[in-house]
């Protein structure tokens, strides 16, 4: 069984793409971590949606009515109200906190980053923003030297956020022609001279997944599974052989 259309009927009507991702992500990290030297450890992070740090609710049940009945009102007159000023500037915004990854950490010294794995999702490409979000992010890893990995299967929106990310970069590849896609990067001197090391993948519904290299902060390089990875995640998710028949 190859790659299957998470983002359309059948599959998307029994199956939401975001608890596949979710348990992908958490295999990814599993296969690294038997892999992974003593020191060094792999977890998933996942995001949805905006994560709120500090909330204010308003909750109105039997307990607080009753409270309230013996708490003594100050008159209207006595009350003080702030009225906050109108803001300087308003403009345009799309916040966006989604992402789907696997992050590698080096425990010696306290948790530091050494590579990253990205499974794109639909917020990701859904905005002119928020793939300015994603390809920031992406550039803030290589130019750390972090080892990158991005896997895109979403078929439902049409942006390439690799080529994106090789514009941004300045940096000509012959294109791969598909919205699909695997691809991996790794920061190396060579000569006293930084050079970007990159791989890519085409995908393809129905084709099975590559096996990428995840470069780590100096030598070490793990190969991702990703095929492997994919269909233990369709075995614990329960996604049946027929219904994986049906791909759009």
């Amino acid at each position: 069984m190859g790659l299957l259309d998470h983002f359309h009927p059948p599959l998307s009507n029994r199956r939401h793409w975001h608890a596949f991702h979710n348990a992908w992500a958490t295999y990814i990290a599993s296969d690294l971590n038997r892999q992974l030297p003593e020191g060094y450890f792999a977890e998933p992070n996942v995001q949805f949606g905006i994560e709120i740090d500090v909330a204010a609710f308003e909750e109105i049940s039997l307990l607080t009515s009753r409270v309230s009945e013996n708490i003594v009102q100050l008159p209207t007159s006595s009350r003080q109200e702030w009225i906050p000023s109108p803001p300087t500037q308003t403009v345009p915004f799309s916040p966006t906190t989604e992402a789907v990854e696997v992050s590698i950490f080096n425990s010696e010294a306290g948790p530091t980053l050494m590579a990253a794995i990205e499974l794109v999702s639909p917020g990701n490409k859904d905005r002119p923003a928020n793939r300015n979000t994603f390809i920031a992010k992406c550039q803030t890893y290589l130019q750390q030297g972090i080892g990158l990995v991005i896997v895109d299967v979403v078929t439902g929106r049409n942006a390439n956020l690799h080529e994106e990310l090789l514009h941004q970069l300045a940096v000509r590849m012959m294109p791969l022609n598909t919205q699909l896609y695997a691809a991996a990067y790794r920061v190396v001197e060579r000569q006293g001279q930084p050079n970007l090391d990159i791989w890519q993948e085409a995908l393809a519904v129905a084709s099975p997944l590559p096996i990428m290299p995840l470069w780590l902060r100096g030598e070490l390089c793990l190969p991702v599974d990703l095929n492997a990875t994919y269909l233990r995640t369709c075995r614990e998710q329960r996604i049946e052989v027929d219904t994986a028949k049906i791909v759009k």
